[in-house]
């Protein structure tokens, strides 16, 4: 493969359509993490160049991709830092690799399997440089023309996990448990949240600096909830402005069941290791309990779902119940 594998070494882009020169450092530097989405990275990159006139660097992580994602950007794309790793790093320290090498006075975390629609960038570089006081923002993100997906959520706690888990936070006119589960937010409005979904996340890179990278003890999902915890409580603020759009196509590479199970039994995986972290393990056991109570039932009533329709979802979501609940009884996960 003929993909660049140190990146630190490479000279910096050229001045032209946007790109920064060697010797200015480049309004943002867009950290890229892909695994076998090479079609969806290139439409990705290409918008980011079609749609971006502030200075800006792209940085792809790839994470030992088998469709060619990497050959694909250093042949197409030659202006990219390109960081081909040789194994599956990671979501968060993958970022944390282009983190590392970001020369841009703010930082972007953008999912490869997005657009960048109406100058998005540039409108939220804009949006944040006039806030001091914030220290990671999102932007809206769509799912078509006309709907809008539900990113940014609350903090991922032993709580949270209750509510959603035991159906609680869908109880019409509670309030509070709608606020403590942004249940009925349709994404429309600003405010600040607990977290910033991973799929665009902008920060300045004085914040970046200041809290640190990424944990790279989470292998995918939550990371950015901790992030976000730790930007939080350095003081600033992190925030969901729907003044840019993006579009979200969907695109995770392998989709078969047995990859689907791994990254649902990662999902929790990963919520423990978060509340593990910040509520110590009380709150760990709480959650645990909590999700395995749920994983049974959910198994048994798709289960009996399944026998009734046999050729409807309840049987793959009875497989994904199963294979949670047998990690939290056993620890193993699906191989």
């Amino acid at each position: 493969m003929s993909a660049r594998t140190d990146a630190a070494a490479l000279p910096g882009p050229s001045c032209e359509n946007g790109h920064a020169t060697p010797t200015t450092a480049p309004d943002v530097s867009i950290v890229i993490v892909a695994w076998n989405v090479r079609e969806l990275l290139r439409d990705c990159i290409r918008s980011i160049h079609e749609q971006t006139r502030s200075s800006h660097e792209i940085i792809v992580v790839d994470n030992d991709s088998s469709d060619g994602s990497a050959h694909m950007v250093a042949m197409e794309f030659p202006e990219v830092r390109l960081i081909a790793n040789r194994d599956n790093r990671g979501f968060a320290r993958a970022n944390n690799q282009g983190l590392e090498i970001a020369t841009g006075r703010t930082v972007l975390l953008l999912n490869p399997d997005t657009l960048v629609l109406d100058g998005a960038i540039d409108a939220m570089l804009d949006w944040l440089a006039l806030r001091p006081d914030v220290g990671c923002v999102g932007c809206q993100v769509l799912r078509s023309e006309r709907e809008v997906q539900r990113t940014c959520f609350p903090d991922p706690g032993p709580l949270n996990v209750l509510l959603v888990e035991t159906g609680l936070h869908r109880i019409a006119g509670s309030r509070l448990f709608h606020r403590l589960t942004y249940t009925g937010w349709d994404r429309r409005d600003q405010r600040d949240v607990d977290v910033v979904s991973g799929m665009f996340m902008l920060l300045p890179r004085t914040v970046v600096e200041e809290v640190g990278p990424m944990d790279d003890a989470f292998f995918v999902y939550a990371e950015e909830a901790d992030w976000c915890r730790r930007i939080r409580a350095a003081g600033y603020r992190c925030v969901f402005a729907p003044v840019a759009r993006i579009h979200h196509l969907d695109g995770g590479g392998n989709s078969t069941a047995l990859m689907r199970s791994r990254m649902y039994v990662q999902l929790q995986k990963s919520k423990l290791i978060y509340i593990r972290k910040h509520y110590g393990a009380v709150g760990r056991a709480l959650a645990q309990t909590t999700l395995l109570m749920a994983m049974l039932t959910r198994a048994a009533v798709f289960g009996l779902a399944s026998l009734a329709r046999p050729r409807g979802d309840a049987r793959a979501l009875a497989h994904l119940a199963r294979a949670a609940a047998r990690f939290h009884l056993t620890g193993r996960e699906p191989e």
